[in-house]
């Protein structure tokens, strides 16, 4: 039989939940890219807050964020060393601005942060963040994203100011060729955005080369992400010629299931969510394709999610 002090804490614990889950959830997808992880990582954080909580004289934020850091670090180096089938590429999320702002944030006196929350949530900035090791990550999320000290990163890494310091300057200058063209979600750049990617989306359907090839820039990029399950590039793609041509010959072959294209505001930014009503072999059922511009609107990088696994959080026409 429950007594009253049971209840009282299991009231404190679903309170705690309640308020702290999304937080938790933004902390370890920014780290991961996996929105499946960072569900599992915030699953464990609460087991852990049921089995093993905090002294009474700990606040538990920081201690959820620290379990969160660690389980999510933890999470990466495993997905790292296992043998993946292609490109790896970020999971897409559908969500609102209010949902990518709601943070653990906490202003730093040692400055401003350097990415906002709504960059640090951008596709653009998610794929950059996979140059960096588990570590590096960490950090430069903490410090340039959340705006943490060096002191407070340290201690939620377990390691000193002074190398937190060294790990930081090392992960900034692996996001310089990032920050030459960073991608800030403004109303203008999604406006942007979403005309280049319907007129790419347009001229894809209408089989016109030339109407393709006027999009992209000349060293045009593309990686496609398919978890082994579906017809996908086993590389990166480079040049206009050779990245049309398989845009194109994609969309020709997807004709004759028949698709239902969307556009979504996926991690910020305009997405073309496709979904084919009649299967067609070796192609995904579902896939979003999301863009990259330069500063005078072309395309430079594109890339294709067709792993079903990594779509849940996206919505499909049907």
């Amino acid at each position: 039989m429950p007594t009253a002090r049971d209840r009282r804490d299991d009231s404190r614990f679903e309170e705690i939940f309640r308020s702290e889950r999304r937080r938790l959830w933004g902390l370890a997808y920014r780290l991961t890219g996996s929105g499946a992880e960072a569900e599992d990582v915030v699953q464990e954080c609460f087991a852990r807050l049921l089995e093993r909580p905090p002294r009474a004289d700990q606040p538990t934020r920081p201690w959820l964020v620290r379990v969160a850091v660690n389980l999510s670090a933890d999470a990466l180096r495993k997905r790292r060393r296992r043998v993946y089938p292609g490109r790896w590429l970020p999971s897409p999320v559908e969500a609102s601005d209010a949902d990518w702002l709601d943070s653990l944030a906490g202003p730093s006196p040692e400055g401003a942060a350097r990415y906002g929350l709504l960059e640090s949530a951008s596709y653009a900035f998610l794929v950059a963040l996979e140059a960096l090791r588990p570590r590096e990550r960490a950090v430069l999320l903490l410090r340039d994203v959340l705006g943490r000290s060096a002191a407070e990163t340290g201690a939620l890494l377990g390691t000193s100011e002074g190398n937190t310091r060294v790990i930081h300057l090392r992960a900034r200058r692996l996001l310089a060729d990032y920050d030459r063209s960073r991608c800030v979600p403004t109303a203008e750049l999604r406006e942007r955005h979403r005309a280049v990617l319907e007129r790419f989306l347009s001229a894809l359907l209408a089989q016109d080369t030339s109407a393709v090839e006027s999009l992209l820039a000349e060293s045009v990029r593309t990686e496609t992400d398919a978890g082994g399950e579906y017809t996908a590039l086993a590389a990166q793609l480079v040049g206009r010629a050779r990245v049309a041509r398989f845009y194109l010959q994609a969309a020709r072959m997807r004709l004759e299931g028949e698709p239902s294209i969307s556009i979504r505001l996926v991690n910020g930014m305009p997405a073309a969510a496709i979904a084919l009503r009649k299967p067609v072999r070796r192609q995904a059922p579902r896939s979003v394709l999301r863009l990259e511009l330069d500063g005078a609107g072309t395309i430079v990088a594109i890339h294709s999610i067709l792993a079903l696994g990594k779509l849940g959080a996206v919505r499909f026409d049907s």
